[in-house]
């Protein structure tokens, strides 16, 4: 058994380790950093390591990229939410699709829609002037992009193979 969490907590460290290094293709969008590496990286979570490791991961990559000024304070709600979302819809459904949406609305609604009491909570009144749908609108864009990258690179992963062998190793 404690082989098979080590494997899943390399691979969770790996993961975390591709959304801080992909946050760097981020692209603002108002007061937010949009980074569809992160979006890609929890659909990713929810289908190989399950629910808990995929919001611990978002959560992790969440840290690491404010401590080094990749990212901001939205990076948590946005990030945790769609992690959540999209982890329990693949518990439930093993759905990819389904996943996929999940991630789309946990992250560009939910997210985005939380997003605006952290910004005038913590950032200061010049972040919260921007009206709430001003947050909701970026993660959309970015969460999007994310999401059809994950699905193309699962499909491509399950069409060759590979996802069922991971997905045996990891004894998921």
């Amino acid at each position: 058994m404690k082989q098979y969490s080590a494997k899943k907590l390399a691979l969770a460290g790996v993961l975390v380790a591709v959304a801080v290094a992909g946050s760097t293709l981020s692209f603002p969008v108002f007061s937010s950093k949009c980074a569809p590496v992160q979006h890609m990286v929890n659909v990713l979570c929810a289908v190989f390591l399950g629910l808990w490791y995929g919001l611990a991961a978002a959560f992790a990559a969440s840290v690491l990229r404010n401590l080094l000024s990749m990212g901001t304070l939205l990076a948590f709600p946005g990030s945790m939410c769609g992690a959540l979302l999209c982890g329990l819809v693949y518990r439930k459904t093993q759905n990819l699709p389904a996943t996929l949406c999940a991630e789309v609305f946990g992250t560009g609604i939910i997210g985005g829609l939380l997003s605006y009491p952290v910004a005038v909570a913590f950032m200061g009144v010049a972040a919260g002037s921007i009206a709430f749908y001003g947050y909701v609108m970026p993660f959309l864009v970015s969460t999007v992009g994310g999401s059809l990258l994950a699905g193309a690179l699962v499909l491509t992963l399950q069409r060759s193979g590979v996802l069922r062998r991971m997905s045996a190793t990891l004894n998921f």
